[in-house]
């Protein structure tokens, strides 16, 4: 019995076949469209794009799938959270869809926050207005296109639109809907009185449903066109971050992961929602049903390397960067990066902060800059165990994610700057495999994700920081947090 997980990312769509077993048997990717930035801030992609890239994603895992094939069991979708996909009534798209790191609604925040107040908006949905997320995508939309606001009827998120286009179903999950500001966390349904205030009818919202819930079939022509059978249960899945948790068996309270793709993500599990009053961490539900988890976001962590390596070492590999990085000494002497090109969300909530490099000194070497851009990520990271620690969320277990959970070095910087062990996996695939655990568990083949989990996950290494390494990373951190405070003045 074969399961299918489908992640509809932002730089491509990745579809991994999972056996009876749990283990990994083949994936394939298809690349999507860099997406679009006509002016500063925005961030829009073709959803054409990624059904494209679905299909090919799916047929390339299917047939690079050993022989004797099997029939697909089930299915289920995740991706890119937060984007805006607009829909008229014949279910075609209306616009190129706003992703998750397009910043240019900050007025529509501020709007959507004086209208409703700052307080009342996180009792309702468990988190303050953020450009990221998708209502205020919407906002935007109905203030500079209102003709095109007119037409829309259905309002869905990426990777929901590829399983419209595979199913025809308008269906989302209780994890993903969290992201769109518009779902009353705490009793995992949407939110009428948010809906109302920004205009949202609720005609145009997706049916919720529990991430391992079957909520579609394959249709007849989305059969002929990835090469699945007509009929095959669909689950609901989960945006990226709660199934790539699921993918890291980050399933009970005090488990954590710290995840670094383009973004950076802490997640820890929760058994019941922990709003912060303050709206600095992100309060969703999780993908296990009956349980909820917090996450801090960094904006830029992955990226920041990318773009390190892309604007001054074009050429040189990461492993050549890291290995020269390794021979610096920890903290960097002295020099600090601030991981800030896209603003930051976790704990400062600024789209308008820049990013910036602080204390160069003579001594500094290139060396010194990639390991300053390594931990400058770790320590943004790190902001959001502080809040966990001052909100009573507890750590006992931390899991690497991620491009930050592959490199030795990063490794070990993360360990000693959150001072505690961390973890990683003999084979992290990332929310397209925890996503193929939640379609086995949606036919029956596993009782729960626990189960699933239990099967399927195995820790490879375990990683201990020095007492040194934590007591020069404590003196580091503190500094490193006196940049942020200097940048806001420069706005």
């Amino acid at each position: 019995m074969w399961f299918l997980g489908m992640d509809v990312g932002t730089g491509g769509t990745r579809a991994v076949v999972v056996d009876g077993d749990g283990k990994l048997i083949s994936s394939a990717a298809s690349e999507h469209a860099p997406f679009r930035a006509e002016h500063a801030g925005w961030a829009e992609q073709d959803p054409e794009d990624w059904w494209r890239a679905a299909q090919e994603a799916v047929r390339g895992a299917i047939a690079a799938a050993p022989e004797p094939k099997q029939p697909v069991a089930a299915l289920a979708l995740t991706g890119q959270m937060h984007g805006c996909v607009l829909l008229d009534a014949a279910g075609a798209v209306l616009r190129p869809a706003m992703i998750w790191c397009d910043t240019r609604t900050q007025p529509e925040c501020d709007w959507l926050t004086e209208k409703i107040g700052y307080e009342k908006l996180i009792d309702l949905v468990a988190n303050p207005a953020l450009p990221n997320f998708t209502v205020t995508k919407l906002l935007w939309s109905r203030t500079h296109e209102p003709e095109l606001y007119a037409k829309i009827a259905h309002v869905l998120c990426p990777k929901d639109y590829v399983r419209y286009r595979l199913t025809g179903e308008f269906a989302i999950d209780v994890q993903e809907a969290s992201g769109t500001l518009l779902l009353d966390v705490a009793h995992r349904r949407w939110s009428p009185e948010v809906a109302a205030a920004a205009d949202v009818k609720q005609s145009w919202l997706p049916k919720v449903y529990e991430s391992t819930e079957i909520c579609a079939r394959i249709s007849a022509s989305a059969a002929g066109a990835t090469g699945l059978a007509a009929g095959t249960p669909v689950a609901a899945g989960a945006g990226d971050q709660g199934a790539g948790a699921v993918g890291m068996g980050i399933l009970e309270p005090g488990s954590v992961s710290a995840t670094i793709g383009t973004s950076g993500v802490v997640f820890a599990a929760t058994a019941q929602p922990t709003k912060d009053a303050k709206g600095r961490l992100h309060t969703f539900c999780h993908a296990v049903p009956g349980l909820w988890h917090v996450m801090g976001v960094t904006q830029s962590a992955g990226l920041s390397l990318n773009w390190l390596r892309n604007t001054f070492f074009a050429g040189q590999s990461y492993d050549a960067l890291s290995a020269a990085a390794a021979k610096v000494a920890a903290t960097s002497d002295g020099l600090h990066w601030a991981p800030y090109l896209l603003g930051e969300r976790t704990p400062h909530l600024d789209p308008e902060v820049r990013a910036a490099f602080t204390g160069i000194g003579v001594n500094h070497t290139t060396a010194h800059f990639v390991r300053a851009v390594l931990e400058g990520v770790a320590y943004s990271l790190e902001d959001s165990f502080s809040l966990f620690a001052e909100l009573g969320i507890p750590v006992k277990n931390i899991r690497l994610g991620g491009g930050g959970a592959r490199g030795p070095l990063w490794r070990r910087i993360q360990a000693g700057i959150y001072g505690h062990a961390v973890e990683v996996l003999t084979a992290e695939e990332g929310g397209a495999f925890g996503c193929a655990l939640m379609a086995g568990v949606g036919v029956g083949h596993w009782a729960d994700l626990h189960e699933a989990c239990a099967a399927a996950i195995e820790v490879a290494e375990r990683i201990e920081a020095t007492p040194e390494e934590v007591a020069a990373y404590k003196s580091g951190y503190a500094a490193w947090c006196k940049v942020y405070p200097a940048l806001k003045t420069l706005e």
